[in-house]
């Protein structure tokens, strides 16, 4: 068990210890946790490798899984700009050589990867192994996560194609991580080194507020003709965070001019409201297609009304356990019309 599994578990049998009369007058109001849940929830890797379960995984291996079940979201070879922001991208031999990315320090990359912030690999093997895929989390056998995070490795030249990862081998793969030196423990939030202990705060500084670029620019490394597949990305971001999608076609203002039909002022609706970025028309992204979801629905007389419900109030279950976030900004009447629009097939046409 890792030191902040046991820290929580200590304080949790502190509690018990105090609450032993909750159990006696509060029947059914709990009880205490078994070994084989403890064992079962237990599963977060540190630093150093501990909780690493045994196992090994190719790039091949990875590749395969990867693409049925990582794909849809992060897109072939990590380079997505569609759900998620890309995986790999950024880092170079010289990154890999001295554990500093460049790009990091002069700003030179468009947009920040993954593999160009992590520091520690078990950060990446822990967090696939617990949270991914974002449909079904912990629903990978731990081959499998060694094998995506060996292709992941490989797309970012720190393993050959013929590599197989493993517990054995983990702890050399490391020290080819590219910003393996780029995360510091010098401040006082850092066990060990606490402000009693010699540590530094970690809550003063100043920015320079020098050298700041003017305007950032996104590219894609999507063909151009694949580029606009599902409309223009920069219009199904959120409008806050640093995430932007990239300008992948034409944007609603140049249009405004121009009356739009009843059916193309829906389409923008879905677009500008994140419909898109999870459904797409005809298949599954993260939620189910349009399609899928016009053939569930059809000629049940209640559908338009339940599902615009759900549409402003969010829901989850039918599709899945991944929830389909709320949209109270929509009225009720663009609620209403998005459902039977979708139901009516409209946007397949």
């Amino acid at each position: 068990m890792s030191r902040f599994s046991k820290s929580l578990l200590a304080l949790a049998l502190a509690g018990l210890a105090g609450s032993v009369s909750a159990f006696d007058n509060y029947k059914g109001l709990g009880r205490p946790a078994t070994e084989a849940e403890i064992k079962a929830w237990d599963i977060d890797v540190r630093p150093d490798f501990k909780g690493l379960p045994k196992g090994a995984g190719s790039v091949d291996l990875g590749a395969e899984v990867f693409e049925a079940r990582c794909a849809s979201c992060h897109g072939s070879f990590g380079e997505s700009n569609e759900v998620f922001t890309p995986l790999v991208g950024g880092t170079t031999q010289d990154d890999i050589k001295t554990g500093r990315v460049q790009s990091l320090r002069d700003g030179s990359a468009p947009q920040r990867t993954t593999l160009m912030k992590v520091a520690t690999i078990s950060t990446l093997f822990d967090y696939i192994n617990r949270a991914m895929p974002w449909t079904e989390p912990k629903s990978l056998k731990p081959n499998e996560v060694y094998g995506i995070l060996a292709y992941l490795l490989h797309l970012a030249e720190i393993v050959p194609a013929d590599f197989e990862l493993s517990d054995r081998n983990i702890a050399e793969v490391q020290k080819r991580m590219p910003n393996r030196n780029g995360m510091t423990t010098d401040h006082g939030m850092w066990p060990g080194k606490g402000l009693g202990n010699g540590g530094k705060p970690d809550v003063k500084n100043v920015a320079c507020m020098r050298h700041c670029k003017k305007e950032v620019q996104l590219v894609s490394s999507l063909p151009d003709y694949a580029a606009d597949a599902h409309g223009n990305l920069a219009e199904q971001n959120r409008e806050v965070g640093q995430a932007r999608g990239k300008v992948t076609g034409a944007k609603s203002e140049a249009k405004a001019a121009e009356p739009l039909s009843e059916s193309a002022r829906l389409s923008q609706l879905a677009n500008t409201s994140g419909c898109m970025a999870c459904h797409g028309v005809n298949g599954k992204i993260v939620g189910p297609g349009f399609n899928e979801v016009m053939a569930k629905y059809k000629g049940q007389a209640e559908a338009e009304t339940q599902l615009a419900h759900k549409v402003k109030a969010g829901g989850a279950g039918v599709w899945g356990s991944v929830p389909m976030p709320p949209h109270p900004q929509l009225s009720d009447a663009d609620a209403a019309a998005l459902v039977k629009w979708i139901l009516s097939g409209a946007p397949a046409k």
